[in-house]
């Protein structure tokens, strides 16, 4: 774990690749800390032991679960194997500048070019079979965003049951 966040940052640094946030998509000061009243979406987020996020991966699914909820549906697990699997998958498509989906054996929703978190799950929310991952009888979620050299950002979720 600690040698992949290491190479995760050192990569991100070297190769100019961020995680892809707009002030808009950041919850104020203090962040790191739990809302009073935090939403079923955010407690499912923050409920599955700790895992380290990225605010724009955690945007991600809150704004996924959110959608769920208005559907009635429950909420997605934040799943670190899932986790792991977006994150590196979306690196590498901004890296090489290509959107193309995975080869693991995983739902998977990835966009390129919307300006943020919000914009990007509108943008499934539209699409039938995006949308269909979204609302789908998954359990499991995975998030990631990089924003390329070239200033387009590239956005991933990975569901599992």
């Amino acid at each position: 774990m600690a040698r992949w966040v290491w190479m995760s940052l050192s990569l991100s640094l070297l190769l100019g690749i961020a995680c892809a946030i707009r002030a808009d998509d950041q919850r104020p000061s203090g962040a790191d800390k739990p809302a009073a009243t935090p939403t079923k979406a955010e407690k499912a987020v923050e409920a599955k032991d700790e895992i380290p996020l990225w605010p724009c991966e955690k945007k991600l699914i809150e704004l996924t679960n959110a959608e769920r909820a208005h559907y009635g549906l429950a909420p997605l697990s934040l799943d670190k194997s899932l986790l792991d699997s977006a994150r590196s998958h979306c690196y590498w498509m901004a890296d090489v500048r290509s959107l193309q989906h995975t080869t693991a054996m995983v739902a998977e929703n990835i966009a390129l070019g919307q300006a943020s978190c919000a914009d990007a799950v509108a943008d499934w929310m539209r699409s039938p079979g995006h949308r269909a991952n979204m609302l789908g009888s998954y359990s499991r979620i995975g998030a990631a965003a990089y924003t390329a050299s070239d200033g387009r950002i590239y956005w991933c979720l990975q569901f599992l049951r």
